[in-house]
């Protein structure tokens, strides 16, 4: 029992900590359940997915109450463009997981937060007025289904939703204002993380959610109240001291996990 209670505040920490700045949390719910809870990295990786899905979910309707639904029928060619590499990416991103020896798999992790560090403190402050360097056609339509690919397939090996990579292109490719880029990066993450989850499911490796499924209801739970939480405290901690203490936590988390054995 005292694990599980952990685990709800752990889930309760980081959503709120996500939700300061607009995102799950899942990117540093991994670091929590490889470093504290001793999970193995494919097995952090599945129950951090699960856990993501959750929060994707149940954010979506928090979303929409103030943002119209006519965002995403407006939007639906970009939302398509982006799913049409991403749901690809997150299946091969899944299948290549499956396969890494631990410790590889412990040191992609650790340089792929480090890159999401990086994106925290250097593209997270856009604003609605950015716009795409490139005109609706041909090169976008390719340049979005890259990119989907990529971000399909960093999801899938970190268990993530994506949100911290589909919105920066969101705003420099297709040139939509953050609070767009927001709602359509969600309509994005679902199916993609669908579809990474699908493929673990083919893994004997997913059995680890059925023996810490309620583990893992526990730490849902928590990211979903605090992603809430962390929503309402949006703005209240200001970008230029939030930003640089999130990126630090991540670059120890980082560290550390480059150095798990």
């Amino acid at each position: 029992m005292k694990r599980n209670i952990a685990s709800f505040i752990s889930g309760l920490s980081i959503g709120t900590l996500g939700g300061l700045i607009g995102l799950g949390g899942a990117e540093f719910r991994l670091p929590v359940l490889i470093s504290f809870f001793r999970f193995s990295a494919l097995d952090a990786v599945i129950l951090n997915k699960a856990a993501s899905l959750v929060v994707v979910a149940s954010a979506l309707p928090f979303r929409a109450q103030s943002v119209p639904v006519s965002v995403f029928s407006d939007h639906w060619t970009v939302i398509l463009n982006l799913l049409a590499g991403s749901v690809l990416g997150a299946w091969i991103g899944a299948s290549f997981a499956v396969k890494l020896h631990s410790k590889t798999f412990f040191r992609i992790i650790s340089a792929m937060l480090v890159i999401i560090a990086f994106i925290l403190l250097f593209s997270h402050s856009m604003r609605a007025e950015s716009a795409s360097f490139f005109a609706p056609g041909l090169v976008q339509t390719v340049l979005g289904v890259a990119a989907g690919f990529v971000i399909g397939v960093f999801a899938s090996l970190l268990g993530v939703a994506g949100g911290e990579l589909l919105i920066p292109t969101l705003i420099l490719l297709f040139g939509l204002d953050i609070k767009t880029a927001g709602s359509l990066s969600l309509a994005v993450s679902l199916p993609t993380m669908l579809a990474g989850f699908a493929r673990y499911s083919r893994d004997q490796s997913f059995a680890v959610i059925k023996r810490n499924k309620v583990f893992i209801i526990y730490m849902a739970a928590g990211s979903v109240a605090g992603t809430f939480i962390g929503g309402r405290l949006l703005g209240v901690i200001p970008e230029y001291i939030l930003l640089p203490a999130l990126s630090a936590i991540l670059f120890i988390s980082s560290y550390k996990i480059w150095k798990h054995k």
